[in-house]
């Protein structure tokens, strides 16, 4: 993924805002080390501070690294994609918000997780979960259609039973798996859903002209205001998977 860490720093800080809840999943331990997996701009990484003096932030975005180093200079972050982790038996806690959907391959992902895993270390994690965004992917897919131009599908959004399995054949015994509905708005005002489409379809809309992402976006609006519009921002379909588990 192509990532604008600026744009994403400034319009979807919700990202992070959304995943303070899910700190409270982490126990507080000085003596723990806490790995954030897609760590992204670092937000999260820094808060984990409070929960142990060991915290190492992972993201496969150079940009995001950087503009992480910048904001929180000092701390300890890495660029390296999850399924090639080198560590083993190494962390106490695998933390991770709204990143591992843009993984497709999480038989290798969870596999990796396990190995830098301490024995009885814990996964606690949150992302797309089965259903998240179908509005808008529906709407940006059937705009790419009318042009003629392919859409990918690059996220994985799994169902609770589907990715239970998935954990156990990793060797992660799954404790809480949780999915729910989690509306969210979109900053912007009028142009929140741009906003959104800019960073998250990115790489879709990067080899298209000003004027036909223009023509996009109008579509996507008009085929999703009577849904997403509240009469003062768009708030996106998301939907969510909570989970933590054990090695």
């Amino acid at each position: 993924m192509d990532w604008n860490a600026e744009w994403y720093e400034n319009k979807h800080g919700f990202v992070a805002e959304y995943g303070r809840e899910l700190l409270s999943c982490v126990p507080e331990n000085p003596d723990q080390s806490i790995l954030d997996l897609g760590c992204g701009t670092g937000t999260l990484t820094h808060a984990l501070l409070e929960k142990s003096a060991s915290v190492t932030g992972l993201d496969s975005s150079p940009e995001m690294i950087a503009k992480a180093r910048q904001l929180y200079p000092g701390m300890d972050f890495r660029v390296l994609d999850a399924r090639l982790m080198p560590w083993r038996n190494r962390f106490d806690i695998v933390f991770s918000n709204a990143a591992l959907h843009w993984i497709p391959d999480h038989g290798t992902l969870l596999n990796a997780v396990s190995r830098v895993l301490k024995p009885q270390g814990k996964l606690v994690c949150e992302f797309g979960a089965h259903l998240n965004i179908l509005r808008i992917r529906e709407a940006f897919r059937t705009a790419l259609e009318r042009r003629n131009l392919p859409y990918t599908t690059r996220f994985y959004f799994p169902a609770a039973e589907e990715y239970g399995s998935v954990l156990e054949q990793a060797g992660l015994r799954p404790e809480t798996m949780k999915e729910f509905d989690r509306p969210t708005p979109l900053k912007g005002g009028p142009d929140g859903l741009r906003n959104w489409a800019c960073q998250f379809f990115r790489e879709d809309l990067n080899n298209l002209r000003e004027e036909q992402r223009i023509q996009i976006f109008k579509e996507m609006e008009d085929s999703l205001k009577d849904e997403l519009w509240d009469g003062s921002q768009w708030v996106a379909d998301y939907r969510r998977i909570r989970v933590t588990a054990a090695r």
